[in-house]
């Protein structure tokens, strides 16, 4: 079965940040709050370095440790895309999904329940549109694609390794 998940090509990514802001803006996060982030992701050592970037939000994982780590049960997938979802009734705010997510993806804000990356199902994609993240790339660096288990699992496994290097140096 396939799965909706996030593909990032970075040859195209021009680090503008607009799908940041336009994930930031339309769901009117606060300030603290970042559904997806762009990070810059340093190699080698002076004189011989070079910078990519890393365009990041919830990967609605094919196995979710937020879901699993969640003891409320306030994290599910659905069945028929893959997307994950959180249900702030029933959050507790205990922040193991958090704990538990490869790529930082749970975000807490004031209320102090979790909060993330849905892929604009509520809102945007509800009415058969795409995510506000990939309207906005001017470089088209963020596609979504259905992918079977194994590419998932492939694609999920990239990224948490890119996403382990970027924070290990800051």
């Amino acid at each position: 079965m396939s799965e909706l998940g996030f593909v990032f090509h970075p040859e195209n990514c021009i680090q503008c940040h607009a799908c940041d802001v336009a994930c930031k803006s339309w769901r009117q996060q606060e300030q603290d709050v970042k559904w997806r982030r762009t990070l810059s992701l340093w190699h080698g050592v002076y004189p011989d370095t070079a910078m990519s970037t890393l365009s990041v939000s919830c990967m609605h994982c094919s196995a979710p440790a937020c879901a699993q780590a969640c003891p409320a049960g306030a994290v599910s997938k659905r069945a028929e895309d893959g997307v994950v979802l959180a249900d702030p009734a029933l959050c507790t705010g205990c922040r193991k999904c958090s704990d538990a997510c490869p790529v930082g993806a749970p975000q807490f804000g004031a209320d102090g329940k979790m909060q993330k990356c849905d892929f604009c199902i509520r809102g945007l994609q509800a009415d058969g549109g795409t995510p506000v993240c990939i309207m906005a790339c001017p470089g088209q660096a963020i596609e979504a694609v259905l992918m079977g288990e194994k590419e998932k699992s492939a694609s999920e496994r990239v990224t948490t390794t890119q996403y382990t290097i970027a924070m290990a140096g800051k």
